[in-house]
Parts: structure tokens; sequence; C-alpha cells
């Protein structure tokens, strides 16, 4: 996989050279269906959030019956899941390292561990490190990468105590796909 810390800068080998790789990757491309370039939005998605299909049509359908605008419950939704927050938090580098955080146990939630990385989060939920891992070496690195960090508006951070809290629900999103063309997808 990318680097994290790599594709955050103009360094990142997808921003220097979009084309597929190979001799042929500059060849003639073609134009693309519309079911083609939604399930291209959704995979992209996918990728981004590091969720498998069937957790996204799982979330999809939970944002589907509230009643406010489809695409961005489902967004809202992706980012309440405990990885995602935990990445937001700056516990992690990226979001596949903040899963295996909650996944082996070193995240807890209001005080109990959790080790569900597809948890979702509400408001007033406190976000914390597992004290006996903050012996280890990742553990001991975020102190130093948190210090310069902001976290999103809907997350408040204690950056000596380590700890993060759900503030509000997360709105207003600069996301690098087209939310409307997956929900076209998964209303099919």
């Amino acid at each position: 996989m990318l680097k994290p810390h790599r594709c955050a800068s103009p360094k990142c080998v997808a921003t220097r050279n979009p084309n597929k790789p190979g001799p042929h990757g500059l060849a003639y491309k073609r134009a693309l269906s519309e079911f083609g370039s939604q399930l291209k939005e959704k995979q992209k998605l996918a990728a981004t959030y590091g969720v498998r299909d069937r957790s996204m049509k799982r979330l999809f359908r939970m944002a589907a019956r509230n009643p406010a605008a489809t695409g961005q419950t489902f967004l809202t939704l992706l980012e309440r899941r405990l990885d995602n927050v935990a990445y937001r938090l700056g516990f992690a580098p990226s979001r596949s390292v903040a899963r295996l955080l909650v996944g082996h146990g070193h995240v807890f939630v209001n005080g109990r561990r959790t080790d569900i990385p597809s948890a979702l989060l509400k408001i007033g939920d406190k976000v914390t490190l597992r004290p006996q891992s903050r012996d280890n070496a990742l553990s001991k690195a975020i102190p130093e990468a948190i210090k310069t960090y902001d976290a999103p508006v809907w997350l408040k951070l204690d950056k000596e105590k380590l700890e993060g809290l759900v503030v509000s629900l997360p709105k207003d999103f600069d996301a690098p796909f087209d939310i409307n063309m997956v929900v076209d997808y998964y209303s099919k």
C-alpha cells in the first residue's frame, strides 16, 4: 500500500502519474458509461475509507432510511466509524493503521475497550488510547505528531491527555469524490 505520509504530499505517485501502469497506460482511454463512472466513484469512496462493499451497502441502507439528504447522511455515517475517528483525531497516520489500532484493542470508547472498527460513535462519546498501549512504538510517536495537528471541527482533541470527544455530527465535507454518483449507484 501507499505510505500515508507520502500520499498527503505532492510526491504521491497517484498525483504525479495519474495514468495506468504499464506500457499501454497512455494509450486510448475509452469513455466510461454512466454505470462505469458511478462504480468508479463508489470504489474510490470504498478505498478511501477502507470499507468493503457489504458494509457500504449496510451504511447506505441506514442513510436511505433517514429523511435528510442521503448523500450527506451516508458520508456522516462513514465519518462516524471508530477507525475513521481515531484517524481524524491523529492517533494513526492512516485509516488502515487506525483500523489495526482499533482491531487490536488499543482504543477505548467511553472508558471501555472497543475492538470493532465499524462501531458508530455518537455525540458525547470519548475516544482515548488504552493506558497499557502507550508504551508501544506507534503510541510513543503520537504526542509528537499531534502537536501541530488540528482535529476537524466536529471533534475536540485534548493533546496532553491523548483523548478526543465527539462534539457534533460531521458535516460540510471536502470530499474528492462525487457522493451523488455513489447514491445513484446504490439506489439501483
